[in-house]
């Protein structure tokens, strides 16, 4: 494990951008997927809640459920699983930055003294909409809460990365010195347990085109990565990467949970094909 400052990790992040190549982050639920997408050369790799759940075979979509302390489970995950796999490449560490039961600057410090470089906010109302969406706001927990925990961490030296899922909340985060925005186009198709209905690549690219314009008026150096939706393969980024401007791609189950669907099913497949010779009992 290696533990980077900020400047640390733009600096890492630039030179990449500067050898002419696309930022890759990668979410990563098991210390396996960690060691591989760092071989296979992930820029950033990102700690989720849901990552667990996901690589269990269940939803992405329990991380946003009350089925485990989200902010425990991720920072458990990190001490025990993946930082501990990981040689050079920074480590973020997902924040559910609406919880009223936790300090967050205390949480935070455990975070740090833990030796992530970064923090991103997941699980993220932004993701919600309809009655839920308002009343949470109504009660306290609100996106502007996240908001002020990317604030917060953007003081306390951590990289910060950051979900929106349109303009305004591209805004906010810009302002509160969010240095790679995550343009979020919902959860990810594909696989056996992904989403069957979403947008197309074009609309993905019109709403991510929107969202990075907006963010580079506030800070024209924060860095845009664009996720999910119809965005689950290379040749899907490439697409975007057409259509908007920005410097890259972040992904959990396009990164984990698919290819391994993928590999083991086809592997065991194989496996399954074998014959016995022919006479043997």
């Amino acid at each position: 494990m290696k533990q980077y400052t900020r400047d640390e990790v733009l600096a890492r992040l630039k030179k990449k951008l500067a050898s002419g190549y696309a930022i890759v982050a990668a979410g990563a639920g098991t210390g396996i997927s960690a060691k591989f997408e760092e071989e296979g050369g992930a820029d950033l790799i990102l700690v989720f809640n849901s990552g667990r759940y996901r690589m269990h075979g269940l939803g992405s979509l329990s991380g946003w459920m009350a089925y485990g302390d989200a902010n425990a489970i991720t920072l458990e995950m990190g001490e025990r699983q993946i930082l501990p796999i990981v040689k050079e490449v920074p480590v973020i560490c997902s924040v559910n930055g609406t919880d009223p039961t936790r300090v967050m600057p205390v949480f935070l410090r455990k975070i740090k003294e833990a030796g992530f470089s970064g923090i991103n906010n997941f699980p993220t109302i932004g993701m919600i909409d309809g009655n839920f969406r308002v009343a949470l706001e109504e009660t306290g927990m609100s996106y502007e809460k996240e908001v002020q925990v990317i604030s917060l961490a953007h003081d306390m030296d951590f990289f910060t990365t950051a979900y929106a899922f349109n303009v305004e909340e591209a805004v906010k985060m810009a302002k509160a010195g969010c240095d790679c925005l995550l343009a979020h186009m919902g959860l990810t198709v594909g696989g056996a347990i992904g989403a069957v209905s979403t947008m197309s690549l074009e609309e993905a690219g019109k709403r991510t085109k929107e969202m990075a314009e907006a963010a580079k008026d506030i800070n024209p150096e924060i860095l845009v990565l664009c996720h999910g939706g119809p965005i689950s393969s290379p040749e899907d980024v490439e697409e975007i990467l057409k259509r908007a401007p920005i410097h890259g791609f972040v992904g959990a189950s396009s990164m984990e949970r698919i290819p391994v669907e993928k590999g083991i099913r086809e592997t065991t497949a194989r496996f399954a094909a074998i014959k016995l010779p022919q006479g043997a009992k």
